[in-house]
């Protein structure tokens, strides 16, 4: 039997969304119509590279968090209408950028389609088991781009409160007719739609694949279940996944930091050293079209709205944590220009990749080591630290610290919690690595408060211009704030602040997507706390 499966551009236009994305998958050039034939195994795994998103949030969410100022100088210019709207936590309305909320809608719903087009054909045969692979990473895959999602138009998960926020649509059928209508649903059961696909996809994901780095393995899907658990809550699964993806001896796993901080900062060897899918610590890579590596870089664009000075200095690279001054413990090295206000690590391959030569048109692309084995064993801190298993989560603190620092390093839970409860919380006039937390949960104060202002601010400083980091400002309900800075570096004023319950958290759908008749996200201004 024969089964074609059509250009799935129309995933996206169903649910509202028109923009559209150019496809980096050859084969599906193979049909004059832009279709595939399906009929083996190898024919959905060759499908299933595009169930992978195309887009990454990267972008969108650093120029969101409290990883971006505004610099005052008339040398120093924005992106585009784009980055401006972004860092103001406007409802966007650039749709051109393609990161934008726009084209990640687009793309997420895409790969979520592929997947369910690949589930779809499986279920209409009558051999299943020899499908079982791609089966298992199609559901990881849709479980994936749902999560992305959810982290850019969604709360954060609170059990206590995400049976009343607002979800997002799960599509679990293809979606190949018009008029499909969708409905938000709860936060609740989105994350149970998510959970159910790590459940099922995890017992049958398979690992033969000629480039594994760019699939999930057991391994990688593994860490993904690791971080979905620790964003639900449930600690202690958290913990379990995330060693299941470590394996014994997590120390061996982790990224070779005095290797990468050789390669300098001259050229792309460093970033594609950081995504080099040799490195044990790369679990899943992503190439995605992307400009970010070189708007967060100190490259002459994007110097109004950046990881720039103070932001390093009081918080990040060159921060003091109990191991000192970050910059001169850790294995990094700053990158800079004396002409632009950002202070950047190359992590990020800047690439371009024409469409018509001759016309100068085409894309700028990166790729993204989106699950790795050192956030994942940061991962399994957090969740520790939550369980009140403070020997288990300095632990692996220490464990990340032999690879990360120069000199390696060991700390006991008082050093490290002795050294975070002498610290005053941040104030956006005078800056500090300790910010308030807004949680339901009740947390001790000599021990565990302070172990875990430990653990998210290493977690900052390894996870930058990543995009995890306004995730981890929902989760801990941390109030950010709209910062100017003149062209000294010196503190201007706050223009505007973003406390827990603020509806602004969750980003506000594509405006097309809302005029198709999806709930918007609710919008009103609060005080700050």
């Amino acid at each position: 039997m024969k089964h074609y499966i059509a250009s799935l551009l129309l995933g996206a236009a169903t649910l509202g969304t028109s923009g559209t994305l150019t496809s980096c998958n050859d084969y599906l050039d193979k049909y004059p119509d832009k279709r595939m034939e399906l009929r083996t195994p190898d024919h959905l795994a060759q499908l299933l590279t595009s169930a992978y998103p195309q887009v990454h949030p990267a972008y969108l969410l650093e120029m969101y968090s409290d990883n971006t100022d505004r610099h005052l100088s008339p040398s120093w210019a924005e992106v585009d209408r784009f980055q401006r709207e972004a860092y103001q936590w406007d409802d966007i309305t650039d749709v051109g950028e393609n990161e934008s909320p726009q084209m990640i809608w687009n793309s997420h719903y895409l790969a979520v389609n592929t997947a369910n087009e690949v589930l779809s054909f499986i279920g209409k045969q009558k051999d299943q088991s020899a499908f079982r692979a791609q089966s298992g990473e199609a559901k990881l895959c849709r479980a994936y781009a749902m999560l992305c999602l959810a982290n850019v138009f969604c709360e954060a998960y609170d059990p206590a409160t995400a049976a009343s926020h607002l979800g997002l649509p799960y599509p679990t059928e293809p979606e190949d007719r018009p008029g499909i209508t969708y409905q938000r649903g709860t936060l609740a059961e989105l994350y149970a739609h998510i959970d159910k696909d790590i459940t099922e996809g995890l017992a049958e994901v398979g690992s033969t694949y000629t480039t594994p780095k760019f699939h999930f393995t057991p391994e990688a899907a593994h860490a993904f279940a690791a971080r979905f658990y620790l964003y639900k809550q449930d600690w202690q699964k958290a913990v379990d996944h995330a060693t299941k993806a470590l394996g014994n001896q997590p120390g061996n796993q982790l990224r070779n930091w005095a290797l990468w901080n050789k390669q300098g900062l001259n050229g792309e060897a460093m970033p594609n050293e950081y995504v080099r899918s040799s490195a044990k610590t790369n679990l899943l890579l992503q190439v995605v079209i992307s400009a970010w590596g070189l708007y967060s870089g100190p490259y002459g664009t994007g110097g109004r709205y950046c990881h720039g000075r103070s932001i390093s200095d009081k918080e990040t690279f060159n921060s003091t944590g109990p191991w000192g001054e970050s910059e001169s413990a850790f294995n990094y090295t700053v990158g800079s220009n004396s002409g632009q206000p950002q202070i950047t690590l190359k992590k990020l391959p800047i690439n371009f990749k024409f469409i018509d030569r001759e016309a100068g048109i085409g894309s700028y692309y990166s790729e993204y080591s989106v699950f790795n084995a050192d956030e994942t064993l940061l991962v399994r801190a957090e969740a520790y630290a939550h369980l009140k298993q403070y020997a288990q989560a300095t632990a692996d603190i220490n464990t990340e610290m032999t690879a990360f620092a120069r000199k390696p390093k060991t700390f006991t839970t008082t050093q490290l919690a002795d050294f975070y409860k002498k610290v005053k919380y941040y104030r956006p006039d005078s800056a500090t690595v300790r910010k308030a937390f807004h949680i339901s949960e009740p947390l001790d104060t000599t021990t565990q408060e302070p172990l875990l202002q430990c653990i998210l601010h290493l977690r900052r400083i390894l996870t930058v211009h990543e995009g995890l980091r306004m995730q981890d400002v929902k989760r801990y309900g941390i109030t950010i704030y709209r910062r100017d800075f003149d062209a000294n570096d010196k503190f201007v004023t706050v223009t505007d602040s973003m406390p827990a319950g603020d509806p602004r958290r969750a980003i506000q759908l594509p405006q097309d997507v809302i005029s198709a008749g999806l709930t918007p996200n609710p919008r009103k201004t609060l005080t700050a706390k």
